[in-house]
């Protein structure tokens, strides 16, 4: 019984951290367009750091074949688009004021975060 509690904590600190806590890395924007891989029920990078006042480029490549990992939403800029299974898809996004934006896919599950400096 006692192993039992035990693992069943384990398990709960571990949905806590997978959901909640854990922020796979975080991306500075260059020159040219940033890839987000969308795998493992994360998007790589799940931070990005951006301009303000310019646009950015985002290719999101999609390795996960969960339906969840179909679309990407940028719920602030009203844009939601279809992420094809192993292929590149561009997105550009307008030009932002400072703020932190979140990108997720249609259920939250996948969650990400555009910092706009």
């Amino acid at each position: 019984m006692l192993i039992v509690n035990v693992l069943g904590l384990l398990l709960i600190g571990l949905i806590a951290w997978w959901f909640w806590i854990y922020q796979p890395g975080e991306v500075s924007a260059g020159q040219g367009a940033i890839r987000v891989i969308v795998e493992d029920g994360t998007y790589q990078p799940s931070r990005i750091r951006l301009p303000a006042g310019q646009s950015a480029t985002l290719q999101f490549l999609r390795k996960d074949a969960s339906p969840c990992a179909e679309m990407v939403l940028f719920s602030d800029f009203d844009i939601s688009e279809e992420l094809p299974l192993d292929h590149y898809k561009t997105i550009t996004l307008p030009a932002m004021n400072p703020g932190e934006y979140d990108f997720t896919c249609q259920m939250q599950m996948y969650r990400g975060k555009l910092i706009v400096e």
